[in-house]
């Protein structure tokens, strides 16, 4: 039995919390805010008072209280511990937070999917020294844990890179979808994305990073005229606008290249 210590019980930290009590460990929360405790959490009255005697801390807060909760954390913390931050705070923060003095081992966790879907199954990205332990705790749960190399910082530039594909391709089916439903096209353009999204993923990217340049004067032109007919839909058009913007850019490159020459 590992004694579990969960700062923040919103979603997320429910979720864990939840998993590991089923699993028998003993787990004690802390969050000032949520209106309920999970079952089998006893809460404690401070963070740092949840924190003493914890083999192991998962830190599910908000990125913006990830240092305060540190530096209140980690000095409570005996050597052999581990200190888990699972917060969406940026690289620099993660490395920052490593080197705070305490005996703990920290690890910075990027979480790779939707908590609101996959519950304490999403999988998991983890560094620094304590990525071990988290591995060894939560594995047996049923979650992917995948160690990446290098310290604290290394696991979330890695979700960072991530974001710019699953956030903007988010972004641009809503946008295209909303769009296909004010042109009474919804199911068609439905049906557009769901073929892009399947076969072979490799030789799509291939052929996006070759045809992007290559065409990439034409292509602005025309997002240009795409985003223009959204605005007569009435449908807001940012990532078109977005596109149309980065392809200009993307054209202008070898013409600014030439002229070095």
């Amino acid at each position: 039995m590992t004694k579990c210590t969960i700062i923040g019980l919103g979603e997320a930290g429910a979720a864990y919390a939840e998993a590991l009590a089923e699993a028998g460990h003993k787990v004690t929360g802390f969050d000032p805010v949520a209106p309920s405790t999970p079952a089998g959490t006893m809460r404690a009255a401070t963070a740092a008072e949840a924190c003493r005697d914890a083999d192991i801390v998962l830190v599910l807060t908000g990125a913006a209280a990830a240092r305060s909760v540190a530096e209140g954390c980690l000095p409570v913390l005996a050597a052999g511990s581990t200190y888990a931050d699972f917060t969406s705070s940026s690289p620099v923060v993660m490395e920052e937070l490593g080197r705070l003095p305490g005996e703990a081992r920290f690890a910075d966790v990027a979480i790779l999917g939707p908590v609101s879907a996959l519950g304490a199954q999403t999988p998991l990205m983890v560094s620094g020294p304590g990525s071990d332990a988290v591995a060894e705790l939560l594995t047996p749960l049923g979650v992917d844990v995948e160690i990446a190399n290098g310290g604290p910082g290394a696991a979330m530039s890695h979700k960072l890179l991530r974001s710019v594909l699953m956030k903007g391709l988010a972004s641009i089916v809503v946008e295209a979808v909303t769009a296909g439903r004010a042109a009474g096209l919804e199911d068609w353009i439905r049906e557009q994305i769901a073929r892009q999204l399947a076969g072979d993923g490799q030789a799509v990217i291939d052929r996006f990073l070759t045809g992007t340049a290559k065409h990439a004067v034409r292509r602005s032109r025309e997002m240009q005229d795409t985003a223009n007919y959204l605005g007569e839909l009435g449908v807001p058009a940012e990532m078109t606008e977005a596109s149309a913007a980065a392809l200009a850019r993307i054209a202008a490159v070898p013409a600014q290249e030439a002229a070095l020459r």
